[in-house]
């Protein structure tokens, strides 16, 4: 199973999730990483992801082929993350046919009703159990 972590700024969270998901899963899943720009990729490539690629043009052009998108509420907002995030790459990772693991964190005035505010850990503890079940349904030939 092949699976995108996506982030910009400073590249923080996407470099929390590619060590969590790294060590949850060692070499079983290949994880792929795009920043939006050159740190943030650079970041996630050091905690352990197998590719990486910076900016719209990669995201666009690489998006379909990923089974698993995960990162903030953000990736699917136009113009999210300060401006980094474009209209092409939140339209890309809206579209693709991927599943969608996104974390209801962000600075971009979007509140998702009937989510909990939890510290980043927590939430990254939740989606590496939703990336188990997503692999074992894949394996079990249900998606």
């Amino acid at each position: 199973m092949r699976v995108a972590v996506v982030d910009g700024l400073g590249g923080g969270i996407g470099k929390v999730l590619v060590e969590k998901i790294r060590k949850e899963f060692q070499d079983d899943i290949e994880i792929w990483a795009f920043g939006t720009n050159a740190t943030a990729t650079s970041l996630m490539l050091k905690a352990g992801s197998d590719e990486g690629a910076t900016g719209e043009n990669a995201i666009k052009c690489n998006i379909d082929k990923v089974d698993v998108i995960i990162g903030t509420i953000s990736i699917v907002l136009a113009n999210s993350m300060m401006g980094e995030l474009t209209p092409g790459a939140a339209t890309a990772i809206g579209a693709s046919e991927a599943v969608k693991l996104l974390l209801p964190l962000n600075r971009s005035k979007v509140t998702i009703i009937g989510s909990q505010a939890e510290p980043l850990p927590h939430l990254a503890d939740k989606l590496i159990k939703q990336l188990h079940q997503i692999k074992k349904e894949r394996l079990d030939g249900h998606v």
